[in-house]
């Protein structure tokens, strides 16, 4: 099964996670991300979960949520521009005259029956256009470009002129596209766009579309790959999607509408890091071995961010046939166990985004919104961690005891021979 996974599976993972295009879309959604973060700041001081904190507010809590509807209403648009940039710089074109065509070519995309801006699709609406409108616009830019179908200026002129026209055929053809099949055909790409991705964002808003994600993420980690970011080119898109529409639903006081929005994984899946291991440092900080006692230490600092790397190559985890049970059933079990709270409403959904080193416990209040039975589960998902890593830490621990009393015994010999 191990060896299926190695030779079959992860090389597959592997092309997909570094293809230019997925590479292009994950760092360009990252773009998003100070946005976010700052409009949900915002939205938190405006909806403190403390008694008479809205009477004390009064009409200015409506003024205190004003940015969200710039940030979270803008990230379609923010994303346009930060994958078109990222997709050029791989294809080694200027960046910011892809982004600057992109973006015209986004905003004509989203033009209503009267030709005017739908500023609705600008945000989680319009990201799926966004993305793939970047991807084409910047291979008609390349196309072009690399064929040297472009308007060339004498010599002597300044290169910020003679960059500003070499786009100009590039951006006319993409800008005569768009307009010929929003306006002329009158067809909606954005609505387009948004049916055909769908079934894939309906597999990662269900139970078991997120319990293969996370498998898949795990095994890549196993093998000492990164997971979370070979695959967040596909899955960050949908999940900031989701968090933006549960954002939009939270301010509006209105049912949140996603259990698996961005958050969802991070903080109650990720505890410690990818695999939940902070169960695993907890039982390390208690082990009798001087070796997993050290690690323990060392990586508690780290772990309490979520960052687990000197876990998964100093235990290690990483092609450990023991260790790599716990660390992939601990967060399936805890996606389960959430994704039924949640689904119950008995504790809060995502609806803020939040930065995802943030500590966990504080991570799922701020996540929900100060919803307090979902901060009580966030305690409880750290004892079940360390249930679940505990029978197999005490497996390698007995090994690695065993091993250290020998090399005891070694280095002990000489010295009792050279006194005899």
């Amino acid at each position: 099964m191990i060896k299926f996974i190695e030779n079959k599976l992860v090389p597959i993972l592997i092309k997909i996670g570094e293809n230019k295009i997925l590479v292009a879309v994950r760092n360009g959604i990252t773009l998003t991300l100070p946005f976010t973060i700052s409009g949900s700041l915002f939205l938190i001081l405006a909806n403190l979960p403390i008694p008479g904190w809205s009477d004390f507010l009064g009409p200015f809590a409506d003024k205190l949520s004003a940015p969200v509807a710039v940030t979270f209403g803008a990230i379609g648009i923010i994303s346009a521009i930060g994958i078109s940039y990222n997709l050029a710089k791989q294809y080694k074109l200027d960046a910011i005259t892809c982004s600057a065509i992109t973006m015209v070519v986004f905003l004509l995309a989203q033009l209503d029956q009267e030709y005017t801006l739908n500023v609705d699709n600008l945000g989680a609406a319009g990201l799926f256009s966004a993305i793939i409108l970047s991807i084409i616009t910047v291979h008609i830019i390349k196309f072009f470009i690399s064929r040297n179908i472009v308007i060339k200026l004498p010599e002597g002129v300044p290169p910020a002129v003679a960059q500003s026209f070499a786009g100009l055929v590039p951006a006319a053809v993409a800008i005569v596209l768009i307009w010929f099949i929003r306006v002329l055909l009158n067809f909606d790409i954005n609505a387009f766009f948004t049916w055909l991705l769908s079934p894939l964002v309906m597999g990662l808003g269900t139970l078991p579309g997120m319990l293969i994600l996370i498998f898949l993420i795990s095994i890549l980690w196993c093998c000492g790959i990164h997971g979370d970011n070979v695959l967040s080119g596909i899955t960050s898109p949908i999940f900031l999607k989701y968090i933006a529409e549960n954002t939009q639903a939270y301010l509006n006081h209105q049912p949140i509408p996603h259990i698996t929005a961005d958050g969802f994984y991070i903080v109650f899946m990720c505890l410690g890091g990818t695999g939940a291991t902070l169960g695993l440092v907890i039982s390390m900080l208690r082990s009798k071995s001087k070796l997993y006692k050290s690690v323990g230490e060392l990586s508690l600092p780290s772990a309490i961010f979520c960052i687990n790397e000197p876990v998964i190559f100093g235990f290690p985890i990483v092609f450990n046939p023991i260790m790599m049970i716990p660390f992939t059933i601990t967060p399936m079990i805890l996606c389960t166990l959430t994704y039924a709270l949640m689904y119950f409403n008995i504790i809060g959904r995502p609806v803020l985004q939040i930065p995802w080193t943030m500590p966990p416990i504080f991570a799922a209040y701020f996540v929900t919104g100060g919803n307090i039975p979902a901060v009580i589960w966030s305690v409880c998902t750290i004892v079940i961690s360390v249930f679940v890593f505990l029978p197999f830490f005490k497996m390698a621990e007995k090994k690695q005891l065993e091993k250290e009393e020998a090399e005891s015994r070694e280095n002990l010999e000489p010295v009792l021979n050279s006194e005899i």
